[in-house]
């Protein structure tokens, strides 16, 4: 009991030297200290999601909940969630409305943030609507991707066609309903 005592003092003895620990163990107490908001109902989240060509929403506040593929796996994001980043990998985005619709995307990439307020901020390189996906152009993508990768002469080469052919293979899945 006392050697656990003695090593919680040197810890707090140690933040309070070092500005870093000071830093987070602020943050911390003021993390602590703020309740979660009592509502958590979804209006709570402020959706953005956009690509170079078009803003599909814009500080939307109708999301119910969002739903990504990311490099770490698929996640889906309601109000309130933990904050994070986040690297989006070819697949199919899900956006369940407040109102019950739900609108599905196709992206080839992109990032996600989000923020301890609840905003959410999806940024593609590339997204459309799913339904206007051309499955015959995404099996066209695809065999054209293989036959750059086999012939690929160096490493730049074989990578550009390795995410061709990953986009291409995620537009085809998507164009035949698997979203997951």
């Amino acid at each position: 009991m006392a050697m656990a005592a003695a090593r919680l003092l040197m810890r707090t003895a140690t933040a309070n030297r070092n500005p870093v620990f000071r830093l987070m163990s602020a943050r911390t107490q003021a993390t602590s200290a703020t309740p979660a908001p009592a509502s958590g109902s979804a209006a709570d989240m402020v959706f953005t999601f956009a690509a170079p060509n078009e803003v599909f929403y814009n500080q939307a506040k109708n999301v119910r909940q969002v739903d990504i593929p990311t490099m770490s796996g698929n996640m889906g994001i309601l109000a309130h969630h933990v904050p994070i980043l986040g690297v989006l990998k070819p697949g199919v985005v899900s956006v369940f409305e407040q109102d019950g619709n739900t609108k599905r995307f196709f992206v080839s990439s992109g990032s996600i943030a989000v923020h301890p307020d609840s905003s959410v901020q999806l940024l593609a390189e590339e997204a459309t609507l799913v339904e206007n996906l051309d499955p015959k152009l995404a099996q066209d993508a695809l065999s054209e991707a293989q036959r750059r990768l086999g012939s690929a002469k160096d490493d730049k080469q074989k990578a550009e066609a390795q995410i061709e052919l990953e986009c291409a293979e995620a537009a085809i899945k998507a164009t035949s309903g698997v979203f997951q």
